[in-house]
């Protein structure tokens, strides 16, 4: 049996097909990013399935696509939908109250099925969810960022927003702590940066 990977990548609108890139902040190069690497992974010989678990979303203003429980992207992959949090489609900053939920939800899921080999979680929110997972039931966990939380702040702080706008409208300080959870040692087995310049301060 060849590995079973699962990626996690909880916010925007995915599918396998015509992306929406670039339809709000929430549904740009990352979706790209996310779905051709999982497409590259199912590709390679020593894969043997590749699962996508992402949001399951219920709303007249976005396709009924993002409804489908489930959606085959090759035969060795596949998108999972799993509901949690409204119905409808809200942006990232709206769903940090739903992610502790969401993970004794995969905790279970998974539970019931051969264990992927590892886990790969894609921006904080999805970071922090695996980070959960990965500890509940042992798995290998990977991290990528695609941004930082603490960079993003001191950008907007260098661009003139003050801490109470940017925290009302970005929800920084949690973003941040889930980062800095999967980030660490003690939950993230490897850390993938997707950028061309990395600046490392310790």
């Amino acid at each position: 049996m060849g590995l079973r990977l699962l990626h996690l990548n909880l916010h925007g609108l995915i599918r396998s097909h015509d992306l929406e890139l670039g339809r709000d902040s929430d549904t740009g190069g990352q979706t790209l990013y996310v779905l051709e690497l999982v497409k590259g992974l199912a590709a390679r010989p020593e894969v043997d399935k590749v699962q996508l678990f992402t949001r399951l979303i219920v709303d007249r203003r976005v396709s009924s696509d993002y409804s489908n429980p489930t959606e085959q992207i090759s035969n060795s992959a596949e998108i999972i939908r799993l509901p949690f949090g409204p119905k409808r489609y809200i942006r990232k900053e709206l769903l940090w109250p739903y992610l502790d939920d969401l993970a004794d939800h995969l905790v279970n899921e998974l539970k019931q099925h051969k264990f992927p080999d590892w886990i790969h979680a894609h921006y904080a929110d999805a970071g922090y969810v695996g980070a959960l997972v990965s500890s509940r039931l042992g798995l290998p966990f990977v991290f990528t960022g695609h941004s930082l939380g603490r960079e993003k702040k001191r950008r907007l702080l260098e661009f003139g927003l003050d801490h109470d706008q940017i925290e009302n409208t970005y929800s920084l300080s949690q973003r941040i702590e889930a980062e800095e959870f999967a980030l660490s040692k003690k939950e993230a087995d490897d850390i993938i940066m997707s950028a061309r310049d990395i600046v490392y301060k310790d």
